[in-house]
């Protein structure tokens, strides 16, 4: 099977490159996983579906100002606007309120998501002081992926004198996997630095 793959696209007289990740995926990553689960048709090897960063600032309850610093930092990383969490309900020894701003997430799709993910994989977690991988076992049963960073610092886009508090965020990576085999499989193969038992 010796088919090329365009990576470039004419949008309004300028050419759109795929990202490198995706291109990667295409090429090599498909037809490894179609025989290593001998998929019969190609449209059932798992791929990912999005990807959503969400920082929660339960301290925004007394401080508004921390939101914002939490809202630029996002925007900054994924390069997407957030959208703001709001409580849902009133917790009195939280000292919260319904419809208080708590926190701030993300959701990445298309060519922005595969972007940000080879920036993770590539950039980002190298970077963690004492870094010796991610749990292979938070997988939710369905072959999605769900881990925590504790700082934002990691990423090259936030500039290391502008940080204000240290902030940690909770990052899932949706695939189309069925099972945790599959979407384990996919991510080792897209780069993801999973521990060895």
């Amino acid at each position: 099977m010796t088919e090329t793959i365009d990576t470039t696209e004419q949008v309004e007289g300028a050419t759109k490159v795929a990202p490198r990740l995706k291109t990667r995926y295409r090429a090599e990553i498909v037809p490894a996983l179609r025989e290593e689960f001998a998929f019969p048709n190609v449209n059932q090897v798992p791929g990912l579906a999005k990807v959503v960063v969400n920082m929660g600032v339960g301290d925004a309850a007394r401080d508004s100002k921390l939101i914002e610093g939490a809202i630029r930092d996002l925007s900054l990383i994924t390069g997407q606007k957030p959208q703001v969490t709001k409580a849902r309900k009133s917790i009195a020894q939280f000292k919260l309120r319904e419809g208080q701003p708590i926190g701030a997430h993300t959701t990445l799709r298309g060519d922005r998501m595969w972007e940000f993910v080879d920036r993770l994989v590539s950039i980002a977690l190298p970077r963690i002081r004492d870094f010796r991988g991610l749990s292979p076992k938070q997988f939710d049963g369905r072959g999605n992926y769900t881990f925590g960073l504790t700082e934002q610092s990691m990423f090259h886009e936030i500039d290391q004198d502008s940080i204000d508090r240290v902030r940690g965020m909770d990052i899932t990576v949706v695939t189309t996997a069925t099972s945790d085999d599959e979407g384990r499989s996919l991510l080792r193969h897209l780069g993801f630095p999973f521990k060895e038992n």
